[in-house]
């Protein structure tokens, strides 16, 4: 992976997008009032272990490809992210964002992952953790993968046509099992899938399309935030949230079918868009 500095670009996408993208939670209250945002990173880059600076602090080492860490409790600010070789110097680092702005009381996805043209980005999405309905399931699908647009499909149909790079759909469900594959958009090649996601009552799922096409190393990656439920005595399942001794959430080989159900959340929420680089 090549030497790639965001400075500008990724600076402004993150810094714009973390700080607009609890629109109307901040207004003009004080960053003390505010509860620290949880901040996850998602390693999608394919064969590419890094270090993981914040503010010039070595935060996460030795962060492998498919794996999610933390959350990070970060209080509201301004931070410096930094994704170097492990070993390597700041001033050496593959990917970095200066003046990242983190809101407060906010959930927050980084994620590190190739765009459409293959090239090493790091986008930031802030996650939905409103409360679900007793016996429901949110999943979140986001397309971070130097491929192109493919179809979703269910019991062979196409339910959701040409979903692209940086794009997400979301859908809250009933919890249960669902099956489907994915396909070059337009026809029958199957790139991945087809698999069942098990998705558990009160948490919310979200699976990352990630890896390159023509380097034929699409992958999963998944996250999970649970404890949602709204039902009084709800009980949180699953791991997700949560970090372990490694600092890395629990993540899992799902398939592709989670890709499916960004069919069923067709528009993206207008706090999670993400945002054009110059």
């Amino acid at each position: 992976m090549r030497i790639l500095s965001l400075r500008r670009a990724a600076s402004l996408g993150v810094a714009t997008l973390l700080g607009l993208g609890v629109a109307g939670a901040l207004g003009s209250s004080p960053a003390h009032a505010k509860a620290n945002s949880q901040v996850s990173v998602v390693h999608g880059i394919p064969g590419q272990p890094v270090d993981v600076y914040v503010n010039g602090k070595k935060t996460i080492p030795d962060f492998q490809p498919g794996k999610v860490a933390g959350p990070l409790s970060l209080p509201a600010g301004q931070y410096d992210i930094a994704l170097t070789k492990p070993g390597d110097a700041v001033a050496d680092a593959l990917l970095t964002v200066d003046d990242a702005e983190v809101p407060g009381d906010a959930n927050i996805s980084l994620v590190a992952h190739l765009n459409a043209s293959g090239e090493p980005a790091l986008t930031p999405f802030v996650n939905d953790t409103g409360k679900l309905a007793a016996g429901q399931a949110r999943l979140i699908v986001r397309h971070t993968a130097a491929a192109p647009a493919v179809d979703i499909r269910a019991g062979g149909e196409p339910v959701f046509e040409g979903v692209t790079n940086g794009k997400e759909g979301q859908a809250d469900l009933d919890a249960g099992s669902v099956s489907a594959d994915v396909v070059l958009a337009g026809g029958d090649t199957r790139v991945l899938g087809p698999a069942d996601l098990d998705l558990k009552e009160g948490t919310a799922t979200i699976v990352y399309a990630v890896g390159s096409a023509e380097a034929k190393s699409l992958d999963i990656v998944t996250q999970s935030i649970d404890g949602l439920h709204s039902a009084p005595g709800g009980v949180p399942s699953g791991d997700g949230g949560r970090a372990d001794g490694n600092g890395s959430l629990p993540w899992y080989g799902v398939g592709a079918i989670g890709i499916l159900l960004a069919a069923l959340g067709l528009s993206r929420p207008a706090h999670a868009r993400l945002l054009s680089r110059r």
